[in-house]
């Protein structure tokens, strides 16, 4: 199945009114990967038997900030055409910059508190960007359901579902990333601290959050002392909710987060864990 490409709002506009419902939006930054194939797999799933997968494919400049990797970022539409073609998807929508910004973009979604936490404290204005483009994106497709994977996802107050998938790894246990193609092989040894804090602090779990952060703690402590060594950005424990760290003494849900740069590579990662309460 070829997919239908649009590159303009009008185009996108045109093609939204042939497609079955539901619709079913992925949107990526291109560059697609083992991960975004499972994105387009779950989003298959979810439009059956009458619906539509759409993919959008658009770097988008106001998430990433002076200094970061905008203009080196992984560019490759004619690649990403032909997986969206073999996993069956029926609109892959590849604005440019002047279709999604017209006209200098006055109007940004804000955050709110956490806008100012773990991701958004490292990049100041990340989440502003994603949140804006995620919007502009839904307005233009008008999904029924967006599809994002567990280390990315975003939630807006929006009459869509948003439907998760479990991060994808690579058989080293990397989380499987666009970026990943930056990293030598050298600086790939060291990136693998990150799975092994996680895992870590997943064995530790049954012995409180203390237990769990000092677990990975070490495991990233160790790789501190690779060459290349790795830099630790935030290793964090927190509610899935809310993002907020979890109190001492704290059992249930959580999820533990870790961002590190290995190189000048930054690379992001998390588990689900769910802490017990430690015996008396």
């Amino acid at each position: 199945m070829t997919p239908v490409l649009a590159r303009t709002r009008l185009g996108i506009s045109a093609a939204r009114k042939l497609l079955g419902f539901p619709v079913v939006l992925v949107p990526t930054m291109g560059a697609l990967h083992d991960g975004h194939i499972a994105l387009l797999r779950r989003a298959a799933e979810i439009s059956q038997p009458n619906g539509s997968v759409v993919v959008s494919v658009f770097v988008n400049a106001l998430q990433f900030g002076a200094g970061e990797d905008l203009d080196r970022y992984p560019r490759d539409l004619d690649a990403d055409l032909e997986i969206c073609a073999r996993e069956g998807v029926a609109l892959v929508f590849a604005p440019g910059d002047a279709q999604m910004y017209p006209r200098e973009q006055l109007i940004t979604v804000d955050p709110g508190p956490m806008g100012h936490v773990l991701e958004g404290a490292s990049r100041p204005g990340f989440f502003t960007g994603v949140l804006t483009v995620v919007l502009k994106l839904f307005q233009l497709v008008g999904p029924q359901v967006a599809v994002f994977g567990e280390k990315d996802a975003q939630h807006l107050f929006l009459p869509i579902e948003i439907a998760g998938v479990p991060t994808v790894r690579d058989p080293d246990g990397l989380a499987v990333s666009s970026r990943n193609a930056y990293l030598s092989v050298a600086e790939r040894a060291t990136a693998l601290a990150l799975p092994r804090a996680l895992n870590a602090g997943r064995q530790a779990a049954g012995s409180g959050p203390d237990a769990v952060l000092a677990a990975a703690q070490r495991v990233l402590d160790e790789a501190a002392g690779a060459a290349p060594p790795l830099v630790l950005d935030y290793l964090a424990l927190v509610d899935p909710d809310t993002f907020t760290p979890v109190k001492p003494g704290f059992a249930g849900a959580a999820r533990l987060l870790v961002a590190a740069r290995a190189g000048v590579t930054r690379l992001i990662d998390n588990t689900p864990l769910t802490i017990a309460r430690p015996s008396p």
